[in-house]
């Protein structure tokens, strides 16, 4: 096996690895810091296009190269097709799904041309393992943008009544992108207010943690901490209708 590294462009894992991360770094800010130069880059009437993350931790959008067989696997053409088909967020969170399987695809690339041998292999799958993925960090992301958007908003709310109060008005229903941060009942309209649901979680009955991300069923209409049910914000960007642990398991009784 070592008879098939070359010795003018040998590597070790670690080189591949630093690779590896400056190329995700370059994607991820793509996705989040310069996603609106991103967004305008793609124009649906543009040919297929690339995203390409760069090992200086730069990107870049661009047509595919021409040469058959490419030096690197290529990424997921025609992404700037689906750009006005579908909601922005939803749409970093494709791209940012195919970036990922894209860097592993290098990665392994580079494996296989430097001889990796099956201790090596490990080596740089476990380095990489130990990142979260594109799609978890441009997740991540919004969720804080969101949470800072509601903390702004619950500070001016603040200010303009008087006293440090939460709003009482629950985020829309299905809404299940990376935001919904818990609602909590006013404290005075408490006993004005029959109806709970919705303040506090249907799985641990706990309303405390603000900045946490929601999920409503849209079955019965509870909201949940996603934790609570197993839910981050990036699976629910792609959940078209949420349904409960306790609607899902009714379901299944009602078709046996």
């Amino acid at each position: 096996m070592e008879g098939i590294r070359s010795p003018a462009t040998n590597r070790t894992p670690e080189q591949v690895f630093t690779d590896f991360k400056g190329r995700r770094a370059g994607l991820i800010k793509a996705l989040t810091t310069d996603v609106q130069k991103f967004y305008q880059m793609c124009d649906p009437e543009k040919d297929n296009l690339c995203l390409y993350g760069l090992p200086n931790e730069a990107w870049e959008v661009s047509l595919p190269v021409e040469e058959v067989p490419p030096e690197l696997p290529e990424p997921t053409l025609g992404i700037n097709f689906a750009r006005n088909g579908m909601e922005q967020q939803a749409w970093l969170y494709l791209v940012a799904v195919h970036s990922d399987s894209w860097l592993l695809s290098v990665a392994f690339y580079f494996g296989a041309r430097f001889g990796f041998n099956k201790n090596d292999r490990r080596m740089l799958f476990q380095m990489i393992n130990d990142l979260p993925t594109v799609l978890e960090t441009v997740a991540e992301y919004a969720t804080n943008l969101n949470d800072q958007a509601e903390i702004r908003n619950r500070s001016s709310k603040s200010k303009s009544s008087g006293k440090n109060s939460r709003p009482s008005e629950l985020p829309p229903k299905g809404m299940k992108m990376a935001a919904a941060a818990a609602p909590k009942v006013d404290e005075e309209n408490i006993e004005e207010e029959g109806d709970e649901q919705g303040a506090t979680c249907g799985a641990c009955g706990d309303d405390n943690a603000t900045d946490e991300f929601w999920i409503c069923c849209d079955i019965c209409e509870i909201w949940f901490h996603g934790k609570c049910v197993k839910i981050t914000p990036a699976k629910a960007a792609f959940i078209n209708q949420y349904k409960c642990p306790s609607c899902s398991t009714k379901k299944a009784r009602l078709q046996d």
